[in-house]
């Protein structure tokens, strides 16, 4: 919130937002695309029911991380960071679950 100057009450107006830069248009558009390339390995695993050769514990690290980033984007109010680790969430966590099921 901004104060104004003037002689009265105090007035606030809220502070307007700044403009979508160019580099984060593109990291929406490249964190859209880095989890399109994640469903192949999600619907491999649960179509498939296999998950040989897939790392839990890489995959335990990558939803950490995501969840970690979603607290952080939500502490930030950054929608770019937070939104976006919805998706990655949910796809770590398909991608766990399903090497839980069937390893």
């Amino acid at each position: 919130m901004t104060m104004l100057p003037c002689d009265g009450p105090s007035v606030t107006r809220p502070q307007a937002s700044p403009p979508v830069t160019g580099l984060e248009k593109l990291l929406r558009g490249l964190s859209v695309f880095t989890m399109l390339m994640t469903v192949p390995q999600v619907l491999t695993i649960w179509i498939e029911r296999n998950a040989g050769g897939v790392s839990l514990v890489s995959w335990v690290s990558y939803l950490f991380a995501a969840c970690l980033w979603f607290v952080y984007g939500l502490q930030k109010n950054d929608k770019t960071i937070y939104l976006a680790c919805v998706g990655w969430v949910l796809l770590d966590l398909a991608v766990v679950i399903g090497i839980v099921v069937y390893r």
